[in-house]
């Protein structure tokens, strides 16, 4: 069985696991909740964008100090792009982040299946915890633009929500034809994101699905399945992170703590994630083939 066999099975059983829980267990309070997603997303979930390290170096040759340097500065500058966006235009922001996200997770399943299987399924994260979770959606957007700013998104949303189960129902019965590991992730997927907490089922999803997922494919990309190797080429990126982590703590230090970890969390992810996909996603395209992608 391969490794992405193998982590599929791993998150599946989790997701499950996680799902009956949620079902028979009282809540967290939402801080300590917050606290934890925080942390777990941080350790587990952002090193899988450190190492794009990995790809700027294939994809751009980049061996010089010069050339490091450039590619970060023009990293950087896409990040800060998506801040002043969240900063001047917050529901145009969260709607383009909903958008790339579940086109970013519909490179997650492994196998060549038809669009609209890999389209259902990157959303699943973003719109079944509207089913039954609607006010908690509601709130943690309040914290990240503001409850004006969401209030159509929101709406779309639930619209949405049900076409949506819909569809990722459908693409179940077509993946029990043809792949039943990829069943059975879809599957514990959609459960999760309906009856879990939705900050509770996201951070399972993007940490034990699709970091973890992209960690493997780029040891494959790399052809270097060192921990060493991956470890020393997520290093300084992390580091960076880190440092911007204790930046924007600062610099929002008059607001309340929910809203702080959910703004730092949820626009550095969004602002991560552009540059992220704008290196991953053509060698995704190509199959995760390491070569010349430029």
């Amino acid at each position: 069985m391969s490794a992405l066999k193998i982590q599929g099975r791993i998150f599946s059983f989790f997701a499950l696991l996680c799902a009956a829980a949620s079902a028979g267990l009282p809540k967290w309070d939402a801080q300590t909740e917050l606290i934890l997603v925080t942390v777990l997303i941080i350790a587990l979930g952002v090193p899988h964008g450190a190492l794009d390290t990995v790809f700027g170096k294939e994809r751009f040759g980049l061996t010089s100090l010069g050339a490091w340097l450039r590619f970060t500065a023009l990293y950087l500058l896409l990040f800060v792009a998506v801040v002043g966006l969240w900063y001047y235009a917050p529901g145009i922001f969260l709607a383009g982040f909903l958008v790339i996200s579940i086109a970013h997770f519909s490179g997650d399943p492994e196998g060549d299946f038809p669009w609209w299987v890999r389209i259902a399924q990157g959303g699943v994260i973003v719109f079944l915890p509207m089913l039954l979770h609607p006010t908690a959606i509601a709130d943690l957007f309040a914290l990240l633009i503001g409850s004006l700013a969401s209030q159509t998104l929101l709406t779309i949303m639930g619209h949405l929500a049900w076409p949506w189960l819909a569809a990722s129902l459908l693409a179940v019965a077509y993946l029990t034809q043809r792949s039943l590991s990829q069943c059975l992730e879809l599957g514990s997927l959609i459960i999760l994101a309906v009856v879990a907490p939705p900050l509770i089922a996201f951070t399972l999803f993007f940490c034990g699905m699709h970091s973890a997922r992209h960690i493997l494919r780029t040891a494959r990309y790399a052809q270097n399945t060192s921990f060493n190797f991956l470890w020393v080429a997520a290093l300084f990126p992390m580091l960076g992170v880190a440092g911007l982590t204790l930046v924007a703590w600062w610099l929002s230090a008059d607001h309340p703590i929910d809203s702080r970890l959910v703004q730092i969390v949820f626009v550095g992810l969004a602002a991560l994630t552009v540059p992220h996909m704008v290196l991953v996603e053509p060698v995704r395209a190509r199959g995760w083939i390491k070569g010349d992608n430029t």
